[in-house]
């Protein structure tokens, strides 16, 4: 196989509590399984697993004629349900293998990175936690941030997946967890540049944080990345609403190598927020806004309540 393309697409995706129905008792999943209140049943879980590989293999602009090379991914349960995903009618031929580790998440669920071997070849993988405490003292256990390093169309270039705290608690409240994360993203690729300052860094998440906030712009000012998010934020665009207010929380930022004229043989091209029409709420008040698996206990057959963002590299 031609392991070469004039453009390589690069994806993240939070997709909604892919849980299995196996009862993990290490982990909080008593919501999902056949016998919950969500009755989260084999034929919904399979349902769920190929809308997602649906999803997955047309996220790009519309004249994308392969799936992403490499895919972020958000609140993933366990391996089971990536080779469940991977392995999926629109999946199974893409050929995708994947990198997740378990995570001391109390909700028990992880990031993870699907990516195309014929395309990277990774060299490198691992995790980093975020320590964090409660107001009693005690340790607030979150997802674990993670690092695959690896060679895309023979470049050095390191992938940084994340998912930071929620805001259920409050924006302000809790805003010294998204921080916390930001500082340890700016620690490994500190390291990273230590050891390499040519290699190329995509850092890619859900950071529960829109493009004008404290903590991304931590990263961009520490780390001198670029946000192309920043410009695809706005009234009318981003990645998930909230009361009727769309926010971005989902963004891919990169070192700023990916434009530099002396080395033009991966270059950013665009970036963009994949909301296609068959993943939105085709009629009611919730119209246009991304079509949910569920909306609290009750099932609504959908995909995720987020939209994936990409961005686009141009290779010579």
């Amino acid at each position: 196989m031609n392991n070469t393309l004039t453009s390589y697409t690069i994806a993240f995706y939070n997709i909604e509590n892919l849980f299995d129905i196996e009862n993990n008792p290490s982990i909080n999943d008593n919501d999902f399984l056949p016998t919950s209140r969500k009755k989260w049943t084999k034929k919904r879980y399979q349902n769920k697993i190929e809308k997602l590989g649906t999803v997955i293999s047309k996220i790009g602009n519309e004249n994308n004629d392969t799936a992403p090379v490499l895919v972020g991914l958000a609140e993933v349960e366990n391996k089971k349900a990536l080779s469940d995903l991977v392995h999926s009618p629109n999946l199974k031929d893409e050929n995708y293998s994947y990198i997740h580790y378990d995570s001391p998440d109390e909700r028990g669920i992880d990031v993870a990175l699907l990516y195309k071997s014929d395309f990277f070849k990774v060299n490198h993988s691992e995790t980093f936690s975020v320590y964090l405490e409660r107001e009693n003292g005690e340790q607030d256990y979150t997802r674990d941030i993670l690092l695959v390093q690896g060679k895309l169309h023979n470049e050095d270039v390191s992938v940084i997946v994340n998912h930071w705290s929620s805001r259920r608690e409050g924006i302000n409240k809790t805003e010294f967890k998204r921080l916390a994360a930001a500082n340890v993203v700016n620690s490994v690729i500190k390291s990273l540049q230590n050891t390499n300052p040519n290699v190329k860094i995509v850092v890619m998440g859900d950071f529960n944080d829109n493009p004008n906030c404290r903590s991304i712009k931590l990263l961009e000012d520490v780390s001198r990345l670029f946000n192309p998010f920043k410009t695809v934020w706005s009234y009318d665009n981003g990645s998930s609403s909230h009361n009727f207010q769309w926010q971005l929380f989902d963004q891919i930022l990169f070192s700023t190598n990916f434009f530099d004229p002396n080395n033009k043989s991966l270059m950013f091209s665009n970036a963009k927020v994949f909301n296609s029409k068959f993943l939105t709420q085709h009629t009611g008040k919730f119209k246009g806004q991304p079509f949910r698996t569920f909306v609290g206990p009750k099932y609504k057959g959908g995909y995720s309540d987020h939209f994936p963002v990409f961005i686009q590299l141009k290779s010579s």
